[in-house]
């Protein structure tokens, strides 16, 4: 939309979506969603947080922003997710919200192979402009419509497989495999801090701690090597 020459940009909340809180939020992921226009990044981000169907859906403009809570491996996350515009007219603003991200969806049409071509360039985008840790998992949607199919399974798979992508295809329309997708990416960023391998308290991993107290119960790499050296007992 323009107005007076100027573009106008929008951040349209989704309703965020809680489930009961046995515990407290033990960590807060950002998400970013990211593809080609057209490949259904919003109607994926409300199939998750309303489960169901966007029967109105438009083109994004700038950015809209959803939040789930969600079970992680025994652990309660609230995702907080980043749906960007597709359209190359945007992608100057739309880089901005790439600052900082834990985890993305980087999602094509398997009926459009111009949008399966584009991924190599918006795989550099968040490499680049996130992190060089972001987790991301390639989602191939609109399964639904395979009958119209232009990318194959198996190229796409041979595509995640070489640049080091988990992959699945989804469906908004039934809902196949959307929550997975986003789970998936959640649980290995989940592990990748268990192991070490990514640090909450980095500045810029895209990672919180939902309870400021729960800080003090994971005790940093080497940190117990670190009291004994200072210990001259």
């Amino acid at each position: 939309m323009a107005v007076g020459g100027k573009a106008l940009f929008c951040l349209i909340p989704y309703r965020s979506v809680e489930t009961p809180e046995p515990e407290p939020i033990y960590f807060l992921f950002k998400f970013l969603v990211i593809g080609s226009a057209g490949t259904g990044k919003s109607c994926l981000l409300h199939q998750f947080i309303e489960n169901k169907f966007k029967q109105d859906s438009n083109h994004t403009i700038g950015v809209e922003f959803g939040s789930r809570v969600v079970n992680v491996g025994g652990k309660t996350v609230k995702l907080q997710i980043w749906d960007t515009a597709g359209q190359e007219r945007f992608r100057s603003v739309t880089r901005s919200y790439y600052r900082g991200a834990a985890g993305a969806l980087l999602v094509y049409d398997i009926t459009s192979r111009e949008t399966y071509n584009a991924l190599t360039n918006w795989l550099t985008d968040a490499r680049t402009l996130a992190s060089p840790n972001i987790v991301i998992i390639l989602c191939g949607n609109k399964k639904d419509l395979d009958a119209d199919r232009e990318v194959t399974f198996l190229e796409a798979s041979r595509f995640a497989q070489e640049n080091e992508l988990m992959f699945l295809e989804t469906s908004a329309l039934t809902g196949e495999n959307v929550e997975e997708a986003f789970l998936k990416c959640a649980r290995t960023i989940l592990n990748k801090i268990e192991s070490g391998e990514l640090d909450p308290e980095r500045m810029g991993s895209g990672i919180q701690y939902g309870d400021a107290s729960l800080r003090q119960l994971r005790q940093p790499r080497g940190s117990a090597a670190q009291t004994k050296q200072q210990c001259n007992c």
